[in-house]
């Protein structure tokens, strides 16, 4: 696992440990050059990407919506809100940069113990997030988790967005939404029980003839390539069970930005540092 990566200039808003903000014309000044600077910044980071060592598929933890709304002076839910809203940026700079495969982190199996009154809003603002991105027509939108776990309006919203771009042609669009990694393991596991029990495979037989490609043709994110790079935003450097069998062999990119602060020059940032990197697979 590699190191913190900062990618924020200090002060930013979003940012851990930012400084404080200025006041009246001086901020809007602040502000205003700020923007310009980052624009720049971003126009200079993408020149000098190279396409061709661009991530196939990047997973994301989405992580830092209710800390960012705490200093944003916002309630809990705008913070979901506003990460929400930027789901879509991240979906086209990754169109931009020939990425083929997104995976969201939106909902964690752990998520589902949370008090009836933040659960509740969180998920009618992930319904509403789903929606979108199957109304886009630019996406293919494919569930990861345990839809059993989730409640029926949900199911319902997470089968529809499936269904509706089943035959788009463009970046596939893995929602994680009451997922966890090792219920996905055990399910994957469940998975290939049954489907040996129903052939008549005995447990001995099973034994001698499981191995990893057994496993992992029963995950769901079967048929689909793992995770080149895994960003996790909020400065968190864990992975909390994201894509546990799938990230092996990942890089990870750890990014100070709460995730509704994340800006196309982060996200450009990571890519950057992705392809400095030399992938070695264990050798």
């Amino acid at each position: 696992m590699t190191g913190r990566q900062y990618c924020a200039f200090p002060g930013a808003a979003g940012v851990r440990g930012g400084g404080g903000p200025p006041e009246g014309n001086e901020r809007v000044e602040s502000v205003s050059l700020r923007d310009l600077v980052y624009r720049l910044y971003a126009r200079r980071v993408e020149g000098r990407l190279d396409h061709d060592q661009v991530p196939k598929h990047i997973g994301v933890i989405l992580d830092g919506n209710r800390r960012w709304a705490k200093a944003s002076a916002r309630s809990p839910e705008q913070g979901h809100q506003a990460g929400a809203s930027k789901i879509q940026e991240l979906l086209g700079w990754c169109a931009e940069t020939d990425v083929e495969v997104v995976t969201l982190w939106l909902l964690s199996t752990d998520n589902l113990d949370r008090p009836e009154d933040q659960l509740t809003p969180l998920l009618g603002i992930i319904e509403d997030a789903v929606r979108d991105l199957a109304a886009d027509g630019r996406w293919r939108v494919h569930h990861v988790g345990t839809l059993d776990l989730l409640p029926g309006h949900t199911q319902a919203v997470l089968k529809e967005a499936e269904q509706a771009t089943h035959d788009i042609d463009g970046i596939l669009v893995n929602v994680a939404v009451g997922y966890g990694g090792r219920q996905e393991i055990a399910d994957a596991v469940r998975s290939l029980l049954h489907e040996h029990a129903a052939k008549g495979t005995s447990f001995e037989e099973l034994a001698e003839i499981v191995d990893v490609e057994h496993i992992s043709e029963h995950l769901y994110t079967r048929g689909q390539p793992d995770p080149d790079l895994v960003i996790r935003t909020s400065g968190e450097q864990r992975l909390s069970g994201f894509m546990l069998w799938q990230s092996a062999h990942s890089e990870y990119y750890f990014c100070e930005v709460f995730w509704p602060a994340f800006r196309k020059v982060d996200f450009l940032r990571a890519l950057r540092d992705y392809a400095a990197r030399h992938r070695r697979y264990g050798s």
